[in-house]
């Protein structure tokens, strides 16, 4: 019985440890697109969090129009993705590449090469607010 309460109190405890790095509650998904959160973590600036995000694209896929509630901050780890952002011409990153999204910019993503693409997106976002909104 005790080896029965030890390992539910271990599963307990790991759950909220691992939690903050899951889905989070409201976001929509994003289909085909695999999001592994990294950190989540308050700002000295009241009212902000940034939360950091590996976004993994298989070949060919889109995803949909969207914003965030604050800035984001793209570094492409691999493969080539075309960023759409609304009122700027469609601009392709690379390997090695950066990119900033202003805040509540509308915009969408498409994995343009043969292979995964994969980026790390840094949010500097408004706190408790979904990490994303599809656009209109």
């Amino acid at each position: 019985m005790k080896a029965h309460l030890s390992i539910a109190a271990a599963a307990l405890i790991a759950a909220a440890i691992w939690a903050p790095f899951g889905a989070r509650a409201g976001e929509p998904s994003l289909g085909d697109i695999k999001r592994t959160h990294l950190l989540r973590e308050n700002l000295s600036v009241s009212g902000r969090e940034v939360i950091q995000v590996r976004v993994d694209f298989p070949p060919g896929v889109d995803a949909a129009r969207h914003s965030h509630p604050g800035e984001e901050l793209v570094y492409l780890i691999e493969g080539e993705l075309e960023y759409r952002l609304d009122g700027r011409a469609p601009v392709v990153l690379k390997a090695g590449d950066v990119l900033l999204i202003p805040y509540g910019t509308n915009h969408a993503v498409k994995n343009v090469g043969t292979g995964n693409a994969a980026e790390l997106a840094t949010y500097i976002v408004e706190t408790g607010k979904p990490l994303l909104t599809l656009g209109k």
